[in-house]
Formats: structure tokens, C-alpha cells, sequence
């Protein structure tokens, strides 16, 4: 049966046309292709068939690949810690919960634990800030680790003792793997809080694919 499908008709027309001599003594040269049915003239696309079909299979194959790569792509997340939100000290590091979700495209990010999953093997891009003001008597200090699994990839230290408030920031890209995760560590004894000028984030996106989907 002959494929009929717009596709196996544009690939025989214009990507892999035949090419058959008019008069050809011995053997034609015609590869995988059928040139005895071409010579007999018979009509349609059957000289091809089995060729086209076989190519049509690997494009479509191609292509939803593609398709998933390039959808994979919308993974995105911000999260930030409330205005009321103060987190610490602990006698042990633990993971920071930024709860107020703004974005969180695919839902890989979840703001109870304060965790990214990796959906699929890529590049990533993170960043998190953390700003200490004084209030209530002592001095707000903190020491922050953004974390992939349980390596340490990027830190910040600050000990706000000379002023009423500090910030900090980091960047980092990184490779991760399906079911990687990501967070960032508030170590123990120290301690964070959010203000009204939410200052305190967490976000993170895929900058390309590099694998199949979780």
C-alpha cells in the first residue's frame, strides 16, 4: 500500500526525488530505490514506498523529540521568603522553605520543602539573595549553601555585627541529572528573615536539554 500522507508526498517530490537514467545497460544504479518500477511508468508513489516509509518514521521520531525538547524548556521557578517569615537558628543545617511562589513553570519547584526536582538531564541556571536587617534586640546574621544533592556548589557568609543591615547574592549554572535536587541550606546556629521589600529569593531555570525527559 502506498503511504499517502502529505509528508511522504513533499519528501519524494523534494528531498529524495528519483533519479533513474532514461536507457542503462547492466545493473541500475538505483540503490534501495525500486528503478525497475519507475522504467514500467506505473503511477503513484509505490517505487518509493518502502523508502519513504522508513524516512517518515525517522523524521516523526525526529521531531517529537524535538517537540519535548523544546517544551522541557518552559522550567522556571521563583519563590520568595514572606515579609513575616523568619527561619532559625537550628542545632543542625536545614533546607530554607521560600514559600511565596511567583512563578513555578512545570511545578518542579516545591515550596513546602523549599526543593527543585530536576525534570530532565540539562543545563541549569540558580540564583538566590539573601538580605539580614537588626530587629528585636540582636543582630540578624546568616550563612546560606545552595545545594545539589548534598554538594555544596555556592555560599553566602555574613556576620552583621558593624551595621543594621547586609546583603548578598550568588549565580551559578550547573549540569544536572533526572531527579537531581536542588535548595538552599541555612546552616545551623544561624538564622534569616524576610521584610517587606522581599529580599529574600530563590529561582532557578533550565538554560537548554541534554536528555530525555524524567
Amino acid at each position: 500500500v502506498c503511504p499517502s500522507s502529505l509528508l511522504s508526498i513533499l519528501l519524494l517530490l523534494f528531498l529524495t526525488p528519483l533519479t533513474c537514467p532514461v536507457t542503462q545497460e547492466g545493473q541500475l544504479p538505483c540503490g534501495g530505490w525500486d528503478c525497475n518500477c519507475a522504467f514500467q511508468k506505473k503511477t503513484g508513489c509505490c517505487c518509493g514506498a518502502n523508502q519513504l516509509s522508513h524516512l517518515e518514521d525517522f523524521l516523526l521520531d525526529k521531531l517529537t523529540y524535538f517537540d519535548k525538547q523544546v517544551g522541557s524548556q518552559d522550567v522556571a521557578f521563583t519563590a520568595l521568603l514572606g515579609r513575616t517569615d523568619c527561619y532559625g537558628p537550628f542545632t543542625s543545617s536545614n533546607t530554607v522553605p521560600y514559600k511565596l511562589v511567583l512563578v513555578n513553570n512545570g511545578n518542579w519547584y516545591n515550596p513546602s520543602l523549599g526543593v527543585f526536582t530536576a525534570p530532565m538531564s540539562g543545563i541549569y541556571r540558580f540564583s538566590f539573595t539573601s538580605s539580614s536587617l537588626e530587629g528585636q534586640g540582636r543582630k540578624i546574621y546568616h550563612q546560606l549553601n545552595l545545594m545539589r544533592n548534598t554538594e555544596v556548589m555556592v555560599s553566602t557568609w555574613e556576620d552583621n555585627y558593624e551595621d543594621l543591615e547586609d546583603s548578598a547574592s550568588q549565580s551559578v549554572m550547573m549540569r544536572l541529572e533526572p531527579g537531581d535536587q536542588v535548595y538552599v541550606r541555612l546552616q545551623a546556629g544561624r538564622y534569616l528573615c524576610g521584610d517587606a521589600f522581599r529580599q529574600n529569593s530563590f529561582s532557578g531555570h533550565m538554560v537548554f536539554p541534554v536528555g530525555q525527559l524524567l
